[in-house]
């Protein structure tokens, strides 16, 4: 059980141009998410860009990365761009880092900048978080070390497991960020990422079931499958691909805030 009330995210990467961009950041805006979430990828907008972009076309929303890859930016150039939109949003920016995706080492190769072995971007991630102040920080995490990680300096840890994980997995996977946590566990936001989301699961996604990371059905079935992991699980923080902002949206609205 958990005390931490619904909120929602919606990640999104790429618009045609800046009004297409701000015009998605009102919409998500004006359908009750919380968060504007942009992944790091050379194949999507830049993060810190896009996310004072959408800042300046909203009031309430909250923007931030999903997630910034640690290893191909050093600790002060990450603290630096974080300060600045820390101040220039009014609060408004959630800092999401990670210690980089399988396809981010060939990122880092294109931007000239070391990847380093899974110990060094670790440690890299960690020397980030030491260097960011006055901003929530998620982590994203799945193996042992990075879960430690989390559970010593994050404010939320998002699971970074692959969407046909069963509750069964998940619930594994934070039995042990419980066992490394400790007595910070119960003020960690525990949050999840729904790669799709609506009545019908979408056929290019083959994801079995009972998989964790495509959540279908009628309002009322997403939205007690939402609660019954909440209570179960402890994941409140939930997040979904952008492309089904709309049919996301009815679930958004009815748990928000509960």
């Amino acid at each position: 059980m958990t005390d931490h009330l619904f909120r929602f995210g919606a990640v999104a990467g790429h618009a045609t141009d800046a009004d297409a961009w701000t015009g998605l950041a009102r919409r998500v805006e004006s359908l009750g998410y919380s968060t504007l979430l942009v992944p790091d990828t050379l194949g999507t907008l830049s993060p810190f860009i896009a996310a004072a972009v959408a800042a300046t076309a909203t009031t309430t929303l909250r923007v931030g990365t999903f997630v910034l890859s640690a290893p191909n930016r050093t600790p002060e150039a990450v603290a630096w761009e974080t300060s600045t939109l820390h101040t220039l949003t009014g609060g408004r920016f959630e800092l999401g880092l990670g210690a980089g995706r399988p396809d981010a080492e060939r990122d880092a190769a294109t931007l000239g900048v070391r990847f380093g072995t899974p110990s060094q971007r670790i440690e890299r991630l960690s020397r980030t978080i030491d260097a960011v102040k006055d901003v929530r920080v998620l982590v994203a995490a799945s193996g042992t070390k990075l879960l430690r990680l989390a559970a010593q300096k994050a404010d939320t840890v998002a699971l970074g497991v692959p969407p046909h994980y069963t509750e069964e997995q998940v619930g594994a996977k934070l039995d042990e960020l419980y066992e490394l946590a400790g007595d910070r566990f119960h003020n960690l936001e525990l949050s999840m990422n729904l790669a799709a989301a609506g009545a019908e699961p979408p056929s290019w996604l083959p994801v079995p079931a009972d998989g964790t990371g495509v959540l279908t059905g009628t309002v009322d079935e997403m939205v007690d499958t939402l609660r019954r992991r909440r209570d179960k699980l402890g994941v409140s923080y939930v997040s979904v691909n952008a492309q089904y902002l709309d049919e996301f949206a009815p679930v958004v609205e009815r748990l928000t805030g509960t």
